[in-house]
Parts: C-alpha cells; sequence; structure tokens
C-alpha cells in the first residue's frame, strides 16, 4: 500500500472541528443521538452482562467517582466507559451508520461521560467532541471497509476505538499532532471479532473500544508515544485488518456533507440486518392473513453478508436470537412485536410455533453483496419514511397456494422516533457537564430532552 499521511489529515480535522462549524440540523441530530443512547444504555444497564461487568469492576478495585447510567454504583473513569459503552450496546437496539459499517453513538458518548463529568465539560464542547468523534468514525471505516468487516473484524470495536479517541482528544483540547499519536496508541488496541455476535462479547466491544479510545487520548495528552501514521503505516491499521486503503473516500465529502446526517436509528431490538426481512414477514401477515400454521416453505433471499453476521439457525436465548434472521422472520410472521424488548428471550426461541416456521426456512445469500454507502436510500432525516437493511426478500408459500406470498425490501412503519422512545426511555435531569451522567428511572417524560442538551 502506499503511504498516504491520512492519519494526520483526520486527526487535523477533528482537533479542528469548532461549533462554528456546525449547521443547526447537525446539533440537533447529535441531541437525537443522545436521547437514543440514554434509552438504550438506562434498560441495558438492568442487562446480566452490566452486573457481570459491575461486580468485576468492584472485586477489581475499581470504585470512583465516574457514573454509571442507570445504576448506583459508582467507578473510575475508565471502568465508566467501559460499563456504560457495553450496556448501551447490550440490547443491540443503538444507532447505525453504514460509512462505519457498525454502531457509532455508543463508543464515543461513554468515554466522553467519563472524561466531560471529570472535567465539568460545557453541553458546547460536549456537542463538538461528539461530532468530531462520529466523523472520525465515518472517515476511518471508509478508509478499510468493506474488507475490514468481511475478514471478520466488529467495526464497532475496532473503528470505534478510533472515534472515541478523536472525541475524547478533541474534549481534552489535544494538538492535530497529539490525536494522531492517540490514534496509534487506539490502533494497537483496537480488536473485535464478529465470530463473537450473539453472545456478551459483541457488547462488550462498545465497551472496549470506549474505554480504550479515552485511554489513548489521556496517555497521548501526558507525552506517552505511540506512531503517528498508524492508520497508513506498514504493518499498521489498514495493512494488518484490510485489503483496502481507500484514501479518497476517508478524506471526501460524504454523502449530505457530514457522516452524522446519514445516522440511522433502529425500529426492531435486533440486528440491523434482520430489519428487512422482519419488515417483509409483517408486510406478508398483514396482507395475506393467513394462520402460520399453514406456510409450508419460507425463502429468505438475504444479502451475503448476512450470512456471516445475523444466521444463527437455531437461536437459545434472547442474545442469539437478535442474530438470527430465521428466528426474527418467525417472530414477525406470528404477530411478536420485535420492537419490544421483552420478546427476545429463551421461551421465544423455543416456541412451538415459531421453531416449526423456523424449520421451514431456507436461505438464498444473493453472490454478491449490497454497499449501502452508495447507496442514496439510506440515512435519512429522523422521523421520514426510511428504507430498512439491505438486500432482502421473503417468500412464504401455503400449500396448494402457487402464488408464494412475496415481498421485497420494505420500510419500516411510518412512525416518528419519538413515538417508540417513551416504551424504553426514563426521565434524564436537566445540565451539562456531569449533570448528563445522572438519568433516573421513573415516568417516561422524554419530550424536552433535546432541547436540554444546553449550547
Amino acid at each position: 500500500m502506499q503511504a498516504v499521511p491520512v492519519t494526520a489529515e483526520i486527526a487535523r480535522r477533528a482537533t479542528a472541528l469548532a461549533w462554528r462549524d456546525l449547521p443547526d440540523d447537525l446539533v440537533e441530530r447529535t441531541k437525537q443521538c443522545l436521547l437514543d443512547w440514554f434509552a438504550v444504555t438506562v434498560a441495558g444497564a438492568q442487562e446480566e452482562l452490566t452486573d457481570i461487568l459491575i461486580r468485576e469492576a468492584i472485586d477489581d478495585g475499581a470504585r470512583g467517582p465516574a457514573t454509571l447510567v442507570g445504576r448506583s454504583e459508582k467507578v473510575l473513569p475508565s471502568t465508566a466507559a467501559l460499563i456504560n459503552g457495553a450496556a448501551s450496546h447490550a440490547l443491540d437496539y443503538d444507532d447505525v451508520n453504514f460509512a462505519m459499517h457498525g454502531h457509532p453513538t455508543v463508543t464515543v458518548v461513554p468515554a466522553l461521560l467519563a472524561l466531560g463529568e471529570q472535567m465539568k465539560a460545557s453541553g458546547r464542547l460536549f456537542v463538538e467532541s461528539f461530532v468530531a468523534g462520529y466523523e472520525t468514525a465515518g472517515r476511518i471505516g471508509r478508509l478499510v471497509e468493506p474488507s475490514h468487516y468481511d475478514k471478520g473484524f466488529h467495526a464497532t470495536a475496532t473503528v470505534g476505538s478510533f472515534s472515541a479517541a478523536a472525541a475524547a482528544g478533541r474534549m481534552l483540547g489535544l494538538s492535530d499532532t497529539q490525536l494522531a499519536v492517540a490514534f496509534g496508541i487506539a490502533a494497537t488496541q483496537a480488536a473485535g471479532l464478529k465470530s463473537n455476535f450473539g453472545t456478551m462479547c459483541k457488547p462488550l466491544h462498545a465497551g472496549t473500544a470506549s474505554e480504550h479510545g479515552l485511554r489513548a487520548a489521556r496517555l497521548s495528552a501526558k507525552g506517552f508515544t505511540a506512531r503517528s501514521d498508524s492508520l497508513e503505516c506498514d504493518q499498521g491499521f489498514a495493512s494488518s485488518q484490510s485489503d483496502h486503503l481507500n484514501v479518497e473516500q476517508a478524506l471526501g465529502e460524504p454523502p449530505a456533507g457530514w457522516h452524522l446526517r446519514n445516522n440511522l436509528f433502529k425500529y426492531h431490538a435486533a440486528c440491523y440486518m434482520t430489519h428487512a426481512p422482519i419488515e417483509c414477514a409483517k408486510e406478508i401477515r398483514l396482507k395475506s392473513n393467513f394462520p402460520p400454521e399453514r406456510v409450508k416453505k419460507i425463502l429468505l433471499r438475504i444479502d451475503a453478508g448476512a450470512d456471516k453476521v445475523c444466521n444463527i439457525e437455531n437461536p437459545t436465548s434472547g442474545l442469539e436470537a437478535k442474530f438470527s434472521l430465521r428466528q426474527t422472520v418467525a417472530m414477525a410472521l406470528t404477530g411478536v412485536d420485535t420492537a419490544n424488548l421483552e420478546s427476545y428471550n429463551e421461551a421465544v426461541t423455543q416456541e412451538p410455533r415459531i421453531r416449526a416456521l423456523r424449520d421451514k426456512m431456507d436461505g438464498d445469500p444473493a453472490r454478491r453483496r449490497h454497499d449501502p454507502r452508495s447507496d442514496p436510500r439510506f440515512g435519512h432525516p429522523l422521523g421520514r419514511h426510511r428504507q430498512a437493511a439491505p438486500g432482502a426478500r421473503d417468500e412464504v408459500r401455503e400449500p396448494g397456494d402457487a402464488g408464494a406470498g412475496r415481498c421485497r425490501q420494505q420500510t419500516p412503519a411510518r412512525r416518528h422516533r419519538a413515538h417508540r422512545q417513551p416504551l424504553r426511555c426514563r426521565r434524564t435531569r436537566e445540565g451539562v457537564g456531569e449533570d448528563l451522567t445522572w438519568p433516573e428511572r421513573g415516568p417516561p417524560q422524554v419530550g424536552g430532552y433535546p432541547d436540554r442538551v444546553r449550547s
């Protein structure tokens, strides 16, 4: 690979970003990302994996001043970044960006909350730092995708380490040279395997990325050394974890001018690549109105990439169900609410009607992988009609029915995101800096929250 100073340029852009550069809609989108993040994190804070991480932290002597969202315990800032990051990804209900090929907000916000609480950072600095981290995720994602993800790396864990470092570095006021070094520190820690999807390690990836990025920025600020060309150098991040070094894509203008404008919020509490099949199955059920017991065969025509991401054939837990096309399609065909957190559990994977439908499914992966980054249908603004995940078609055939019920890629129900938020949100105290980390469990009162992330 030809060496191009892309590390230095991405670092320069992140450190140079200022409030005056941010259009109003980008500030609003940041507030929406924060609202969504708090919603999934308060719910994820009650998951078993969060309990385990907190017990491990306490046993390891990591009590400290930093807040854990939705919990009473307090830990060290780096530990808070780890646990809040894992909790926010525990339900796989957090936002997505296809430039990164992963989940951007869950790596950036936990690092900023831990650092911002300690620094008593202003809301304006928080927003600037968030955008710097988010845009870094998109740039580095475009630098190494799609082969990085295809090789088995979970970009939320790997690319997310750089986005967390950029966000924390911007909040700390690092120079572009210091941030380039922080990227080198993050690069040597960046790790996470897709083979662990459907286990507690997937949400752990978001936490470790946030923790690693925060540590990288703080170490660089103290003079710790690392290569300042870690993205493009020989045996660096790109050459060791990708077949690509897409400098033009990384440094080029993203669709709509900002990666943040292409953020996608989820309608279903499962892997994003299950969403199109879920919508297809819902459409078939609502239009055809036949009992699931009469189904003879279900053929899933799916994007080739989905076969290695969310195709667990016989899930036995709620986590595995979120990464099972067969399970989620069967849930949708039987009327199970795939947006409801309580729908994903061991019992639903063993429900006889759902197991019977799973056994009637065959997958037909497409020969060529769909590249959503080149598809203008993705990344529409919040509350607008949006396409579901790429490359899906369901065909459901009844006995004696020559014409199968068919549905190509469908759009999610046309409802504003806020209509779902009260189902999983909790009231959050108004404030800046450390006050942003103090959600309260109680009646859903989230309508005015975006305006409380003050500038």
